[in-house]
């Protein structure tokens, strides 16, 4: 076969807010299959069974057919590179561990050229990943060798730094699924949900409600301890040893055995279990000592039992799981460090990143586990006889779920402890032998209290059910019927648009609420200007919607920003579109007629939210034809009020607004409130009527009252700021 010429990639843009193509952000790349046009994938001998070799999971992408299997028909029968490339793609993304689903190839009526838009979370892996797709697919076309393995692992590294952490996206997922927005705020995991001033913030399982105070005592055992017992909550008795001999004096105090671990560090580290004579404490004492920041060291009455951890939100335990000692069983020939790996690490459960719910069990990195073999007289270099077993380690394999088998009492132990301490989310650590027994039965205790708790375990525990934790931590943000939203206004067109969100700004700020407007003229703050740069994308407006002051928040948005960034929001509350025009302006982007440009403009009537208003020109019947796609209700606006759309829109009981005689008028059905006239108004406000009868139409659309729009309308000066 002769050697196929590569695709051309033509541009590569990553919309990240709602498109021509979803409501979610793509990464769209302009594709130029040169020969490829010639030869869709029935006419590539082997081309289809090398490809799916490489990826049997394309067998479950459904594709346009609608089942399983449904891409590889397409595929048999004959589909184009682009289209092809679009698959690869996301099949690359699911390898890689960042499952997605949602692509589309589109021709742009030019010979060869195509668009084709995939769903990505992250704009670096995206980019990545298309770079793999086609890589890979030429190599397939031309009967060429290409290491998958080696580019999948280089794809899941990049997925594990750049996207966010799979605890925090499991809560952000939670969001999305209550239609609750979100914005990453770092390159890490602190993320915004909702908008300006009813946002939560989280950090993975820390929030905005989660007390610094909380986190100091927390962290500190013994202080938790102290609080926890005058509380009466059982907890192991206890001392703060500062030297070798002091936790040697304060284990004897106590009674052996005894656990001696850092009185600050958390997550199990430095922690020994068990501990029965005088060396292995003083051994304990100095792996507590170098783990811990403050050097201080707590020795405490071992409790008998298996160790627990309880998640609790608000103020209830919403998963409980339970951990187990961890053995392997010699054979004669294989040292200790090298039975964990045959024995312990293969479990496909266990792994180094945070998508795995156990960790690897490493004896010659771990001075926990060499304390422990030491005590049985081995090292990890030791070859235990055929049939002995060996313990590695007594607890810290917390990933069984034990949710509900939890007794009410131990889960009132637990909350109660959380809210002690003070902390909103918290992972309670408890021993005992039995979960479904009250601890004072069996002389079960709290022994630590953890803030910013892992929620793996839970998500994905090693056996039982998977708990929907992300769901809870939600739903103690934001309570049932509770808004994540700021009213949001977007406004697009190609005429007028900046004074229309200026003056929508204005009339709803003397309302007495804070207002945030970007437009094409620049950003501002309750009308004072902080920017005078066109703020039009979505970074600009990203900078209102993390605003915490901000209670309504208007943006102005045109084709070109719809197509080369997407809306800033994810939906909005009121949509205004004035016209359809300039597409001579977006003509670079395969916009040359008037149903390319409705594809464009729609964007903004398809987020509006089920109770919101699409404010429409009804003097153009292409923009007032967009009434059919709104998700809410509809407000006409038009200078002349026997305008035929509006009037039969009128006549149906509906909103619309127009000018009499030279005065704004508001109609609902047979009901008229009449406003100010037009020329009460500074003359630069109403140098076009239309833009103040759509600005009109939105504040109504909010709520505004008739007598402040009045005012507001009287006193806006349209001369922009300097």
């Amino acid at each position: 076969m002769t050697k196929k010429n590569d695709i051309k990639f033509l541009r590569v843009t990553y919309l990240r807010g709602p498109n021509i193509w979803t409501y979610r952000p793509v990464l769209e790349a302009w594709l130029d299959i040169g020969e490829l046009e010639d030869y869709p994938s029935n006419l590539l001998p082997g081309f289809t069974e090398r490809l799916t070799a490489w990826l049997p999971g394309l067998v479950e992408h459904h594709c346009g057919v609608g089942y399983r299997g449904g891409f590889l028909e397409r595929l048999v029968d004959g589909t184009w590179a682009g289209h092809i490339l679009e698959h690869i793609v996301l099949e690359v993304q699911n390898l890689a561990g960042m499952k997605t689903g949602f692509g589309k190839t589109r021709s742009t009526g030019e010979h060869a050229i195509y668009k084709m838009a995939f769903r990505t979370r992250d704009e670096t892996v995206g980019r990545a990943a298309l770079d793999v797709a086609h890589r890979l697919m030429m190599a397939a076309i031309n009967d060429e060798p290409f290491d998958l393995s080696s580019e999948v692992t280089r794809l899941t590294d990049m997925v594990d730094r750049h996207c966010l952490g799979p605890s925090t996206a499991h809560i952000v997922d939670a969001a999305t699924d209550r239609r609750i927005p979100s914005i990453r705020l770092t390159d890490g995991n602190l993320v915004q949900l909702g908008y300006g001033a009813f946002q939560r913030r989280i950090w993975t399982a820390e929030t905005d409600r989660t007390s610094a105070i909380a986190e100091g005592i927390a962290s500190d055992k013994d202080m938790t301890k102290s609080l926890l017992s005058s509380c009466g909550v059982p907890v192991p008795e206890g001392a703060i040893a500062r030297s070798l001999d002091a936790a040697w004096d304060e284990a004897q105090d106590i009674g052996l055995p005894v656990v001696v671990k850092p009185i600050d560090a958390n997550h199990g580290r430095g922690v020994s279990l068990n501990l029965l004579t005088e060396a292995e404490v003083k051994a304990a004492y100095t792996i507590a000592s170098v783990e811990g920041e403050s050097k201080s060291v707590l020795v405490e009455r071992f409790i008998t039992g298996n160790e627990h951890r309880l998640l609790v939100v608000g103020r209830k335990v919403v998963a409980a799981a339970r951990g187990e000692s961890v053995w392997v069983t010699g054979d004669g020939r294989q040292n200790v460090a090298e039975l964990c790996e045959t024995q312990i690490n293969v479990d496909p459960r266990r792994g180094e990143s945070e998508e795995f719910p156990l960790s690897p069990v490493k004896p010659r990195e771990s001075e926990e586990n060499q304390l422990q073999l030491q005590r049985q007289g081995l090292s990890p270099d030791s070859v235990p006889p055929e049939g002995q077993k060996v313990l590695i380690q007594v607890n810290g394999n917390v990933a069984d779920d034990v949710t509900d088998l939890v007794h009410p009492d131990v889960a009132h132990a637990a909350a109660l402890a959380a809210r002690i301490v003070g902390l909103d989310i918290a992972g309670i650590d408890l021993v005992c032998e039995d979960i479904s027994r009250p601890l004072e039965e069996q002389r079960g205790a709290i022994i630590e209290v953890n803030a910013s708790p892992g929620l793996l375990a839970h998500m994905k525990p090693a056996s039982g059910t998977p708990r929907n934790v992300g769901k809870d931590i939600v739903d103690h943000l934001f309570a049932e019927g509770e808004t994540a939203r700021i009213p949001v206004v977007g406004v697009t067109g190609s005429k007028g648009c900046s004074l229309i969100t200026r003056l929508v700004g204005c009339l709803v700020n003397i309302t007495g609420k804070e207002v945030g407007v970007a437009n094409g003229e620049g950003l501002y703050l309750n009308a004072r200007a902080i920017s005078h740069r066109d703020s039009t994308g979505v970074e600009a407006a990203q900078r209102i919607l993390i605003n915490r002051n901000v209670e309504t928040a208007v943006f102005e948005s045109n084709a070109r920003s719809i197509l080369q960034d997407g809306l800033p929001y994810d939906r909005c509350a009121v949509g205004v579109v004035t016209d359809m025009n300039g597409i001579g302006d977006v003509a670079e982007f395969h916009v040359r007629d008037a149903d390319a440009m409705r594809t464009v403009i729609r964007s903004q009537v398809d987020v509006i939210l089920p109770d919101g208003v699409a404010v429409l020109n009804a003097a153009d019947e292409q923009v007032a034809g967009l009434a059919e796609l709104c998700d809410g209700s509809v407000i006409y606006y038009a200078a002349d009020e026997t305008n035929p759309i509006l009037a039969a829109h009128r006549q149906g009981g509906e909103r619309v607004v127009f000018a009499r005689d030279g005065r704004i008028v508001l109609a609902a059905g047979e009901q008229e409130t009449l406003l100010i006239a037009l020329a009460a108004m500074k003359p630069s406000t109403v140098k076009y009527p239309e833009n103040v009868l759509a600005a009109v139409a939105a504040s109504w659309a909010l709520g505004v009252p008739s007598d402040l729009l009045c005012g507001g309308l009287r006193a806006f000066d349209a001369t922009p700021k300097k």
